[in-house]
Order: C-alpha cells, then structure tokens, then sequence
C-alpha cells in the first residue's frame, strides 16, 4: 500500500453568518419574512380552524368563541393577526420586487425594508381604526 502523504489545512474563508455581517434593515425584514409566513401557517390556522369549528358546532359554540374573540385578550390576537397579515403580505411584494434584480443597493434595500414594517403598522391601525369607527 502506497504512503500517502500529510494533508495540510487548506486556508478557506469562513461561511457568512450572523457574527460576520452587520445587522441591517434588509436582514429584519428577511428574517420577519419567514417568521411571519410560519405565524401564519400554524397561528393562522389554527385561529381559523377555531372559527370554523365554533360556526360548524352551532349557536352556543359559536357564542363562547365570539365573547373569547371580544375580550380584550381576544382583540389583542386578533390585533397581531392583522399586522402578521400586513407585514407577510408586503415584505413578500418586496421579496417580489427583488426577485427582478433590482433593489439590492443599500439604500434603496434598506428603505424598503423600512418602509415594509412602517407600511404594516399604518395598514393595521387604517383597518382597526375603520372597524372602530363603524364605517366599515
């Protein structure tokens, strides 16, 4: 059997993570991208499957999940829901918008990012304030 020689360490750059990168805008909103897709997947149906369950079950089911719904821990959920909605919805428009090759420059990654989780704040206040003034 032939000798094989020692291996010397190869010198190679390490992979990207979190230690190396700065923290910015971009990686937020990439991170709250998929945070906000699994809310939706397990919170959101889970919340919707309750809902349908109360309505299949009758009128006296479907009473204890509209007071659960009502109550001030029930309109916090609900709350958040909305915002998880928003901010999915417009970080994937801004996934979208990347997935064309353009806004990956700093400054232009980084106000849309920005933009992204502002827009998600005024779009849930817009639809609660609407739903408190009776308008809608």
């Amino acid at each position: 059997m032939p000798d094989i020689p020692p291996q010397r360490p190869v010198s190679r750059p390490l992979s990207p993570h979190l230690q190396i990168y700065r923290w910015g805008w971009h990686m937020a909103a990439s991170i709250m991208h998929r945070a906000t897709g699994i809310a939706l997947a397990t919170g959101g149906s889970l919340l919707m499957l309750y809902w349908l369950g109360a309505i299949a079950s009758g009128p006296s089911r479907y009473e204890v999940f509209h007071r659960l719904a009502s109550s001030w821990f029930g309109q916090l959920v609900l709350l958040g829901f909305t915002f998880v909605i928003f901010q999915h919805m417009l970080l994937g428009l801004h996934h979208l918008y990347l997935d064309t090759g353009r806004g990956y420059e700093i400054r232009e990654n980084r106000l849309l990012s920005i933009a992204c989780f502002a827009g998600a704040g005024v779009l849930t206040m817009a639809v609660w304030g609407l739903s408190y003034s009776g308008l809608v």
